[in-house]
Parts: structure tokens; sequence; C-alpha cells
């Protein structure tokens, strides 16, 4: 059976009286892809708000690897092994794309060399530097952008630069990548490309992802169990063949 990776018990939050997100159980297995669904409004980015540190749950927990995370601080549940991307790219555009991936690295203990070695630039500096971009290269490898690592961000077409902000999240080392529409924008053969970019992350780098997207096709060919919400309360779960004909789920989408 596999362990669960993450998980959440009855999670909530109100904005005044208006409550967003209320009784969200998630239980995600390690290594499963997990899509969170549901029309605008439904309060998708406000879980990943909540489990990323931007907002403080009202009601509620979760936890990754058993360890509860609720109410910590966005440094502190990106250190424990939770990462994100947003629905607007944020990426550092007059860096390379490189030295993106690069900062998503620097906190990793096995490159923290001292603040001496930096400053001396003592061997040990060289050593771990030339590791980082080692390392940098082969996670721009998994989602193709290893020749455009020179290039600035900000020159790269959209479809690439979304695969650079995946690529700097991956960077953390995360257990939980939360992806926010990682395909809103592309074309056709840009999202074939990225499902198979994703099943190669999950793959090679043995981590857990969770998933917003509106793109049904999308989420029925890559993820392996779904959750719909609607007015941030959860409509169906379950695999996405057995989710999306539920007809709760197909009243919210198309009314009636």
């Amino acid at each position: 059976m596999s362990k669960i990776v993450f998980k959440t018990e009855k999670l909530g939050i109100s904005f005044g009286g208006l409550k967003a997100v209320q009784n969200l159980n998630l239980e995600i297995k390690e290594k499963q892809l997990y899509g969170l669904v549901g029309p605008n409004g439904a309060g998708k980015t406000t879980v990943f708000n909540m489990i990323t540190g931007v907002y403080k749950p009202t009601t509620g927990v979760f936890y990754l690897d058993d360890e509860n995370l609720t109410g910590k601080s966005q440094e502190t549940i990106n250190h424990k092994g939770i990462a994100r991307t947003f629905q607007n790219i944020r990426l550092f555009n007059n860096m390379t794309v490189i030295r993106n991936v690069l900062v998503g690295l620097h906190n990793q203990p096995e490159f923290n060399c001292g603040v001496v070695t930096s400053i001396f630039r003592l061997p040990r500096f060289f050593k771990t530097e030339k590791a980082m971009r080692e390392r940098a290269k082969e996670i721009l490898r998994v989602v193709g952008l290893e020749e455009e690592r020179n290039n600035l961000s900000c020159n790269l077409p959209y479809g690439k630069q979304r695969k650079l902000e995946i690529a700097r999240a991956l960077a953390t080392n995360p257990k939980l990548l939360c992806l926010d529409e990682p395909a809103a924008g592309m074309n056709p053969h840009e999202t074939a490309e990225l499902m198979d970019i994703i099943r190669s992350i999950r793959d090679k780098f043995n981590v857990t992802i969770l998933l917003i997207e509106h793109d049904m096709k999308f989420v029925s060919g890559l993820c392996d169990e779904i959750t719909v919400l609607n007015f941030g309360t959860v409509l169906a779960q379950g695999t996405p063949d057995v989710a999306l004909n539920d007809p709760e789920v197909i009243k919210a989408y198309i009314g009636g």
C-alpha cells in the first residue's frame, strides 16, 4: 500500500463571513499525480495559499509526512518540502534561465558551504558552485530548457517560462510540488509535451504532484485521482472518470 505523503483534515478558511473553503479532506499518496479542479471561484488557489503558508487556515489542519505544518511560515513550509508555482508567472526576468534555478538550490543543505568559505573563495566554494550548476542543468534537462540556460528568462516564449517556473520550484527539492494551472495559455502541442514533462518529473525526482487545472482533457490524461471543488466545498473525489461524470459536477460546470 502506498504511503500517504500529504493530507488535510477539515481544512477551511473564512474571510469575514465568507467561507472560501470548508471541510476539505485530502489524502495524496507518494508519487501520485493528484488534481484539484472546479469552476472559477471554487477555492482552488485558496487551498494552495493555505498549504503553502500564504494564508493561515481558520479551521482544520494539514500534514506533510505526518508533520503538522498548519500555520507555519511560507519559508518553513518550503524548507519542509512543499513548493509551488503560480497562475501568473513569477520569474526573475533579468536573470538567466540557469540563475533562476540556482536561486532555488541555494537553500539546500548539500549546497551550503558557509560564510567564510564563500567570502574567501576556498576550494569548497568552487566545488559547491560546480555541483549546483550540474544539478541546475539536470533539472533544466528534464523540462527541456538546458539549451536555453544562458538566455534571460524574460526572452523565453510563454510556454518555456511556464516550464522554467516549474524547474525553479523543483530546485527546492520538494516532497509535494504544487502546480497552479501549469498548462494555462499553452497550445495543444505544448500541453501534450507538458504532460510528458510532469510524468518525467514525478518519476525522476520521486516527487508527489498536486495540480490545479481547467483543461479537463489534461486532467483526465494525467491525474490518478482528483477532487472537484465548487464554492469552497467538495463535490466529488476519485478517479477522473468517476468524479468528472458525477451529476453534481456536471451541474456545476454547465449549470441547470
